[in-house]
């Protein structure tokens, strides 16, 4: 065959432009829509919830202030009337005003009581008050029936101000002028604007001020309307109003006909993932235009010597195997044009080596296959699992030399792996810096509650064994060491799993999952060893430990409890130090966790921890 025969129609530059293109071209769309839709949907559900949420606490933060302040106002009311004008009246009064600094006026029965302070405060003037109860009239009558009523004073006082129109009781009406600074705070004035309205749908307090001056009114607002027509206390809609598109949630409030009304814009929730999708559209298009030129200059680097094998080929397929291919190119192609043979048989034998030795890691596991003692396939045991990690070994890393990290590696793993199986484990692999280790697969010390205890005892050995080596330690280039341990016990499956090229021997499940995710938290909570509650139920009368917060993980229902393992317990003698919590983190020099619930920021958010 010569080189004019081997003339192709379609060449192989054409090929892996029109393959890849439109390979990349279906990848980076899919990927681009499937990742939008699944963003936005999750943008979505975040943005309602968060939105609901607002909205309640506002509504909750309002109906709690103005029930505070009606409230206050009827004791005082009702305490005066048993008390005769005079010195102790007066103190009465002043006592109020001191406790209850929102409160700017009270009037009832032709008696004006006015809290200078918060006028002085305020540099306003209480002139209005009077003035703009003679203006509503209705209103003082419908609250002397007993109907409640919280109006708009800001316009009037030229300072945020509500005014709340009630009954003092034996048909008298009663008006408190009181400041909703406080509401303001709550309400946010960010992306979730949270606001007050009454009856009429009047603006009582909305962070813009401005609006509540102008005396706005949202009576004909849709998500206002909606309330209004249902028989709902509290709903979240996607409304539209004036050409924009909003999320709103409303809850009445039992007081007065009010409601506290919660909005964010559409278009902000969602204006990150568009200009996210621009970008990757852009990105995208640039990604293809590089991948087009490469492909053919690289198709044309390829393209001569692959013609010659193809005569070669067309001359083995004529019966001519003694073939000797002398080519100009010393790239890839044409040393495997020279060494084929030879590195074909290499290969082979290194790889029936390799299959037999490579897919273990464990001295044990590899033992017990050659012996012909594991079961091909998986196997359910009841095992416990053990994970560790070295804390901030990432920002430990990047101040040493890359052998220098070997080398400081190899030294940490070869006192903890040491630890491992003088306890009788198994190490399954290393993650890194992390070390994942089993107890009671593929081997047991006799039944899963010794597994548990070696496996707790190993984890309490490398907690000395650190200790030990950071005596040495402690400078810029050598910082202190400090780890954190996960360990959990539970039903695994147990087996070869891999490829026909690599296998290894490990364990999967439910149980493995756990133990990975607990190791995490030992940081938010101020521990080197956690112990879930299957392995606490295990050696709970083997060791001291202090229970944690319960922690809610990701796929399970019922939040898991966890416990900080502190010592093993002693049968005879004294009990040697640590005896709690609080000796370990100051031996080890761990901080304790913020008071109130811990951050979970630091790690997946896969967990939330109960107090």
């Amino acid at each position: 065959m010569n080189k004019a025969a081997v003339r192709v129609r379609y060449p192989i530059g054409f090929k892996l432009m029109f393959i890849i293109t439109g390979l990349l071209a279906l990848s980076l769309g899919t990927i681009t829509f499937l990742v939008s839709s699944l963003v936005s949907m999750d943008v979505r559900v975040t943005a309602e919830n968060t939105n609901f949420s607002a909205n309640t606490q506002a509504a909750e933060a309002a109906e709690n202030f103005l029930s505070l302040n009606r409230s206050a106002a009827l004791v005082l009311l009702h305490t005066l009337e048993s008390v005769p004008e005079g010195e102790e009246s007066r103190r009465i009064i002043e006592y109020f005003f001191s406790e209850n600094g929102a409160v700017a006026v009270l009037v009832s029965g032709g008696r004006t009581l006015v809290n200078d302070n918060f006028f002085l405060a305020n540099e306003a003037d209480p002139s209005p008050a009077v003035p703009f109860l003679d203006s509503r009239r209705d209103y003082l009558d419908r609250a002397a029936a007993g109907d409640l009523s919280v109006l708009n004073a800001t316009p009037d006082f030229e300072i945020p101000m509500l005014a709340m129109l009630l009954s003092a009781g034996d048909g008298t009406p009663a008006a408190v002028f009181f400041s909703p600074e406080f509401l303001a705070q709550h309400f946010g004035e960010n992306v979730n604007i949270s606001f007050l309205i009454n009856s009429e749908g009047d603006l009582l307090v909305h962070p813009d001020q401005r609006l509540v001056k102008e005396k706005a009114n949202y009576r004909d607002n849709p998500l206002v309307k909606s309330m209004r027509e249902q028989g709902i206390q509290k709903r979240q809609i996607l409304y539209t109003d004036a050409g924009t598109r909003y999320f709103g949630a409303f809850a009445k409030l039992p007081l007065a006909d009010l409601a506290v009304i919660t909005t964010v814009e559409y278009g902000t929730v969602f204006e990150g993932i568009a200009a996210t999708t621009r970008r990757t559209i852009w990105l995208s298009a640039g990604v293809l235009w590089i991948s087009v030129m490469c492909v053919w200059f690289f198709s044309k680097s390829i393209s001569g010597p692959l013609k010659n094998l193809s005569i070669a080929a067309g001359r083995i397929k004529g019966g001519e195997f003694n073939i000797e291919m002398h080519t100009k190119n010393r790239d890839e192609i044409g040393l495997l044009t020279a060494s084929f043979v030879e590195m074909g048989k290499g290969l082979a034998e290194r790889e029936r080596l390799k299959d037999t030795f490579g897919r273990f890691i464990n001295r044990e596991v590899a033992e017990r296959a050659m012996k012909g003692e594991l079961e091909l396939g998986g196997e359910t045991k009841l095992a416990t699992v053990f994970f560790s990690d070295i804390r901030d070994f990432t920002a430990i890393s990047e101040k040493m030399a890359p052998q220098d990290v070997v080398g400081f590696l190899n030294s940490y793993l070869v006192r903890m792996v040491n630890c491992v199986t003088k306890t009788g484990g198994v190490v399954d692999k290393f993650i890194g810096d992390a070390i994942m280790a089993i107890w009671g697969a593929p081997v047991s010390s006799g039944n899963p509650d010794s597994d548990a205890l070696s496996c707790v005892r190993s984890a309490l050995m490398m907690r000395e064994a650190l200790r030990e080596y950071n005596q040495s330690r402690g400078t810029e280039n050598r910082p202190y060491l400090r780890i954190g341990c996960g360990i959990n016990t539970g039903d695994v499956v147990a087996g070869q799993i891999g490829s026909h090229e690599r296998m290894e021997y490990t364990v999967i499940g439910d149980a493995v999952n756990l133990a990975s995710r607990t190791e995490p938290l030992n940081k938010p909570l101020g521990t080197d060893i956690l112990i879930t509650e299957n392995t606490w139920n295990l050696v709970k009368e083997s060791v001291i430990a202090e229970e944690m917060p319960g922690i809610s993980v990701k796929g399970k229902e019922k939040p898991v409890r966890m416990f900080a393992v502190v010592n093993l317990r002693v049968t005879e003698g004294p009990q040697p130090s640590p005896v709690t919590l609080e000796e370990v983190r100051r031996q080890l020099g761990i901080a304790p966790p913020e008071p109130g619930t811990p951050d979970l920021d630091v790690v997946e958010k896969k967990y939330k921890i109960h107090d």
